[in-house]
């Protein structure tokens, strides 16, 4: 819900708020609807690259890796595969791995043969930056699994982070977002805020109440992002203290 001190545009609440979009996935049961599937592919697009990271610790070579995550996402819209989910276990990343894992084990090969580009393209995907990305990743001995749920929550909070990076510009704030987004996870000091302050050409007060309603706005968008990611509402605390566990492991 809205609070009318927070910076939002005309029409966010809608978009940020609505049914969650993993529930109405389910609820078809299999991605034969419209609706459904375009909730699945808004999914699929946001959460692409902890998959595309987890099958590329795996195949050395980057045009493969792209290869089988197109496939994947393939296999997933077109063969009815949301049929199978386990309605227990409503989390959207569990769903995925689990797919995933399934996917490689039985279709590697074939998915191996196809020539690149020769499957239709299920999704618009930025392999650039994706591979840009992983090859700037540091070396890590945790499991590929752990490495999964980390990057899924540094995922989702980027999303969240650019969410409200476009609230504030289209209300004329962009700038406001720059000086003060480094104290969104945590409160700033005294010398950032003055700092902040000049910058923006307002007080140093002014600056730690703009400082708080962002902070207040970016959990507001946490809370929505992870609910497009559960099957009910109902689950969004316990998935949040799962998220951030896995954050602080």
């Amino acid at each position: 819900m809205r609070n009318d001190s927070s910076p939002v545009p005309p029409g966010a609440g809608d978009r940020y708020f609505a049914t969650t979009e993993w529930s109405v996935v389910l609820a078809a049961g299999e991605p034969t609807g419209q609706h459904s599937r375009d909730a699945l592919a808004r999914l699929c697009e946001a959460y692409w690259y902890p998959l595309y990271a987890y099958i590329r610790r795996r195949v050395a070579d980057a045009s493969e890796a792209q290869d089988l995550t197109q496939a994947f996402f393939a296999h997933l819209l077109e063969k009815h595969t949301i049929g199978r989910a386990d309605r227990n276990r409503g989390r959207f990343r569990a769903f995925l791995l689990a797919a995933l894992k399934n996917f490689l084990a039985n279709e590697w090969d074939k998915a191996r043969a196809a020539k690149r580009g020769g499957r239709r393209v299920a999704l618009s995907l930025d392999f650039d930056s994706g591979e840009t990305r992983f090859s700037i990743e540091p070396a890590d001995k945790r499991t590929p699994e752990m490495l999964f749920e980390r990057r899924w929550i540094l995922t989702l909070l980027n999303h969240v982070l650019a969410t409200l990076r476009v609230e504030l510009e289209e209300v004329g704030k962009g700038q406001q977002f720059e000086q003060l987004k480094d104290s969104l996870t945590g409160e700033a000091s005294a010398e950032e805020y003055d700092r902040a302050a000049e910058a923006l050409g307002i007080s140093a007060a002014a600056a730690k109440q703009a400082a708080y309603r962002m902070r207040k706005r970016y959990r507001q968008l946490f809370r929505a992002e992870v609910a497009r990611t559960v099957a009910d509402e109902e689950e969004v605390d316990d998935e949040i203290g799962r998220l951030l566990q896995t954050l602080a492991e």
